[in-house]
């Protein structure tokens, strides 16, 4: 039913920055809460930030606090995450998801996207 599109990964030194965007289509946009997960090899699917319907309502896991900024664009369907100060542990496949309800846990979310790397040297 939705369909949600990560770009904006890719190989970035320690202490530098990306944008990443995610792109929903298929559903409401403004009708669902937004987050972003992140996975790296051989660990569990972590939260790393969410923001509400309005955006009324944004939190952050601590290892990211200070340095991402999670935004979303309801007029152009698009959620965002502004990594600032990249560190080699912020190295993951990074997912946005969607969903009704949803905090900070990954089952809370109903549609996800494919996923964009981010490497972060050292």
């Amino acid at each position: 039913q939705v369909q949600l599109v990560e770009s904006g990964g890719g190989l970035v030194q320690a202490g530098g920055s990306l944008r990443l965007s995610c792109a929903a289509s298929g559903g409401t946009f403004s009708s669902y809460t937004m987050g972003w997960f992140r996975q790296a090899p051989g660990k569990e699917r972590e939260f790393v930030a969410t923001i509400s319907r309005g955006s009324g309502r944004i939190y952050y896991a601590d290892s990211v606090k200070g340095r991402f900024t999670i935004s979303r664009d309801n007029a152009k369907n698009t959620v965002y995450l502004q990594m600032n100060s990249l560190k080699p542990e912020d190295t993951a496949v990074y997912y946005c998801a969607a969903g009704t309800y949803a905090y900070t846990t990954a089952t809370e979310y109903d549609y996800w996207g494919q996923g964009t790397q981010v490497t972060v040297s050292s």
